[in-house]
């Protein structure tokens, strides 16, 4: 058919178009690793993304350690890094196996498929984890299909009971009717992203318009704690988790309660799924947690999160990790000098890593990066280049300090930034090397990020 893939009269579903994914266009992997694999860092053109793929790995394993601590299953986002290469890593660790993921964009869906992971069983079970806009329900239908086929399920967040009328709308028009599998997502803080407060009329609406759809499963409720990356402690960070676990067990429970007072209502085939968790709070996931909370839970507890392979400042500011279990960083060169032209008299220097190649999130630590092995910090950001400045012996913590810790006009340097998922967003490759194969300065691999919505 034409882009109007499904053409509609009904109201409330808009017209529809397909994720062009066939036609997407990416680098070829072979191409890349014929070309770089080998190099030293220091060949590469600047500013380059570098994946260190002995801590990705150990990070996926402290992972899954985690959530077997915690008694709960784990579902792996792949957003952060949007690889096949990674996804195998966050599934498949030398500490357990899941075969959960969690997407942000259809594009992700459609590329997971793509590389096969779901054919040869890698990947079983896929939550596109924003809330369902109308215009894309002909592609979650048709990659539902598709899922199904290979023997993979595909489910949905909702989080407003327009979003069960689509659905309704959409089966209405269709021979085979589908009941969608659905987490309803839960507002479990002050962070005011997707989700309802579970205690609020609002969420009881939804609950009950959920529960009474014969186009809908709920299969369980979802939160993620974004607030919690303002942690600064272990302790902080296992408060926001164990707030996690009690807003998604107040929505199972409030659930059935509406199932055993109302006539009609089956109860459910299977406990709900309770699905929480972020970085820092998958981070604080221990069995005494899980002591705390498994006797009154109301479902089967999942936990997820999507940075921790890959870590950065923002994760390091929680004191949740240390600075050797970050996986990535930003290759870049030093193209001028300043001396003396900081407000204090010290020295700046200007690199070709600059708002494209950090991103411009920010986060309790000053400026957008700081500097392995070197008391200096991107502090400043245009388009295609940032200014470095020095900081503070005390402030520096990407150690040990190479050399004496000056800079000169072509220096390579490596810098963390505030925010992983973002910084690799802008790059349309990742170099990858290995420290437990070399010391980590040579290019092993590379793998290419799927792109687009």
């Amino acid at each position: 058919m034409s882009a109007e893939e499904h053409p509609q009269t009904n109201p409330l579903i808009p017209k529809q178009s397909r994720t062009p994914y066939h036609i997407s266009g990416k680098p070829e992997k072979q191409d890349l690793v014929d070309e770089y694999k080998g190099k030293n860092l220091d060949a590469l053109r600047t500013p380059a993304l570098i994946i260190d793929r002995a801590v990705f790995a150990r990070n996926c394993a402290k992972m899954h350690e985690h959530a077997k601590a915690l008694g709960a299953q784990f579902r792996a986002h792949v957003k952060s890094h949007k690889t096949p290469e990674g996804t195998r890593l966050q599934l498949l660790s030398n500490a357990n196996e899941t075969h959960s993921i969690v997407v942000s964009t259809v594009m992700e869906v459609c590329e997971v498929f793509r590389a096969g992971l779901m054919a040869d069983g890698t990947v079983k079970d896929v939550l596109y984890g924003l809330p369902m806009a109308p215009n894309k329900i002909a592609d979650l239908s048709a990659l539902t299909d598709e899922l199904s086929a290979v023997g993979a399920s595909m489910r949905i967040l909702i989080d407003h009971p327009d979003q069960v009328k689509v659905i309704e709308a959409w089966e209405s028009t269709k021979a085979n009717h589908r009941r969608w599998s659905v987490f309803i997502k839960v507002d479990c803080g002050s962070h005011r992203r997707a989700g309802l407060k579970p205690n609020s009329p609002a969420f009881d609406f939804l609950l009950r318009a959920v529960l009474a759809s014969s186009s809908i499963s709920l299969y369980g409720f979802y939160t993620h704690a974004g607030h919690s990356y303002a942690s600064t402690s272990f302790a902080e960070a296992a408060d926001h988790l164990l707030s996690e676990v009690n807003a998604v067990n107040d929505a199972a429970t409030a659930a059935l309660s509406i199932i055993a007072n109302t006539p009609g209502f089956p109860e459910p085939r299977e406990a709900f799924v309770l699905s929480v968790g972020a970085t820092p709070t998958a981070h604080a996931a221990t069995e005494e947690l899980k002591l705390k909370v498994e006797s009154g839970l109301n479902g089967t507890l999942e936990l997820h999160a999507g940075n921790y392979p890959l870590l950065d400042i923002q994760q390091l500011n929680t004191s949740l990790i240390t600075h050797s279990d970050i996986a990535q960083r930003v290759l870049a060169t030093v193209i001028s000098y300043y001396p003396g032209r900081g407000e204090d008299g010290s020295d700046e220097a200007m690199c070709d890593a600059g708002a494209l190649a950090m991103s411009k999130d920010t986060g309790p630590r000053p400026g957008y990066g700081d500097v392995i092995g070197k008391p200096w910090r991107l502090s400043r950001v245009a388009q295609e280049h940032g200014i470095l400045t020095m900081m503070s012996p005390a402030s520096f913590e990407l150690g040990p300090l190479q050399g004496d810790g000056t800079l000169k006009l072509g220096d390579m340097v490596q810098i963390v930034g505030q925010h992983a998922c973002l910084t690799l967003a802008g790059y349309p490759w990742y170099y990858v090397v290995d420290s437990d194969v070399s010391d980590g300065n040579v290019v092993v691999d590379v793998w290419v990020p799927w792109k687009g919505w």
